[in-house]
């Protein structure tokens, strides 16, 4: 799969919607994750990451103008002992207790599907990193509507062991601006990671649409301790 450079693949989507990344720093010690939102409408736009434990959580920036907290309020980011979940809804639980009752990444998004939020019927998009005794592996799975209707559900996970070092994995919900707006389609894009973490959230912030960009969360683990560090970077502040 060819290399993209995901300066112009945000910097040519005005777009894209809610988007997720997974890779390997180029010395191969780090595992990287990324995950940014964006917003069309003032409820969608009104919003600020903000760190919960190890992971993070969507809260109202004025809490005065939250219409409908139902797709919009929910923990992007949790840890669950030597693996991180990242998602674009809900789901992040789904995905926690199902792996913590042992199911797998895939099993437990079984009960899932798209998002109920008809014409767009947005696609779930979610992650999993799992670090253990010095090696990474991560998946990549989404939920989308069948060709835009919600009769159908269809349901794709990407696993990638031991990926190369250097390199990772984007997907997001949608293809481009719309009405209604079109659904992912094909595999994640091959994009390379920066050893720098404040480089990579730089790269990535500039490069999403100034107007409809919300929040952008960026975290780098070390393979071998598990330490990590996080950056988050809100247009409401």
């Amino acid at each position: 799969m060819k290399m993209l450079s995901i300066e112009q693949e945000l910097k040519e989507n005005s777009y894209p919607g809610r988007g997720i990344i997974l890779g390997r720093t180029p010395d191969g010690k780090k595992a990287a994750a990324a995950y940014f939102i964006m917003g069309r409408s003032e409820n969608s736009r009104n919003r600020v990451f903000v760190e919960d434990g190890e992971g993070i959580r969507t809260q109202a920036f004025d809490p005065s103008k939250l219409t409908d907290p139902s797709l919009i309020i929910y923990a992007p980011v949790r840890v669950l002992g030597n693996k991180t979940i990242v998602t674009n809804g809900d789901q992040t639980d789904t995905i926690y207790e199902g792996m913590d009752r042992q199911l797998t990444f895939e099993q437990s998004l079984r009960t899932r599907e798209f998002e109920p939020d008809g014409p767009n019927y947005t696609p779930r998009i979610s992650g999993i990193m799992h670090i253990e005794n010095g090696t990474y592996n991560y998946a990549m799975s989404i939920l989308k509507s069948r060709d835009g209707s919600p009769e159908g559900c269809c349901r794709y996970t990407f696993a990638y062991e031991n990926p190369a070092a250097g390199e990772g994995h984007f997907i997001h919900t949608y293809m481009h601006d719309g009405d209604p707006l079109p659904s992912f389609e094909g595999e994640p894009k091959r994009i390379s990671i920066p050893d720098d973490m404040d480089a990579f959230a730089e790269l990535l912030w500039n490069s999403l649409n100034e107007d409809n960009k919300v929040s952008l969360f960026v975290r780098y683990i070390d393979i071998e301790t598990g330490k990590y560090e996080t950056k988050i970077i809100n247009k409401n502040h």
